[in-house]
């Protein structure tokens, strides 16, 4: 084989590439849309009369998750399959955002934390590297820290829509996600860096609970903790 026909075979080679990530931008981008359609429509639980619509804010997210599914199957078909982790930076973000997203539904409508399974199954992939498109646990972690600094945010705004019950019911669902992590030997990652973010979730949300208890809001919020979240 001469050079040039060497080089005609790699640039071959690299259009196919170019293509199949050209394929994959292409669904990332839809994916992406969804995830911000989502996002607004949570958005609104941070705002006085959304903690009464929680239900139905719930219940229509879930409804974007259909498309989102979809848009995983399409996905799936988009390279070859024993290749995930050579495009997997594709949508690496998007899908910490959708384990976000997901994550944050479960705690709005049971107040607990979502497994690695069951965002799987609500994305509609695989938990299992070995079963094809799957959940990687790294992206499911990070999923997970965003999801405390959003509650972080959700308990400040619950004391201003007067809601004192709800901060104290975070501070405790935060501190034992804390010493969930703390049982992980993280590596000196992104995933570390966004770990140690952490503690300054953990310290707005005591902040929020301690000066409920200086101004007596504590024990108001204990007394109707057996009503309706």
């Amino acid at each position: 084989m001469s050079v040039s026909e060497m080089f005609a075979a790699l640039q071959g080679a690299l259009g196919q590439d170019q293509d199949i990530r050209e394929e994959i931008r292409k669904v990332v981008q839809a994916l992406e849309q969804t995830a911000r359609e989502i996002l607004t429509l949570l958005q609104g639980v941070h705002q006085g009369p959304g903690f009464q619509h929680i239900p139905k804010k719930c219940q229509k997210a879930r409804e974007h998750f259909g498309t989102v599914r979809t848009q995983m199957e399409s996905l799936k078909t988009k390279f070859p399959a024993d290749q995930y982790y050579r495009f997997h930076e594709h949508w690496r973000f998007v899908l910490q955002r959708l384990v976000f997203l997901a994550a944050f539904v479960v705690y709005l409508e049971a107040e607990t934390l979502v497994t690695r399974e069951a965002v799987a199954e609500i994305l509609g992939i695989e938990a299992d590297r070995e079963r094809g498109f799957h959940l990687d646990i790294e992206d499911y972690l990070s999923g997970v820290l965003t999801l405390a600094s959003e509650l972080a945010r959700l308990a400040v705004n619950s004391v201003t829509a007067g809601d004192y019950s709800r901060p104290l019911r975070i501070s405790a669902f935060i501190n034992e996600l804390d010493s969930g992590f703390r049982l992980l030997n993280l590596k000196n990652d992104s995933l570390r860096k966004r770990y140690d973010g952490l503690k300054y979730d953990v310290k707005k949300i005591e902040e929020v609970v301690y000066d409920l208890s200086i101004r007596g809001l504590n024990k108001e919020a204990t007394a109707g903790a057996g009503g309706e979240k």
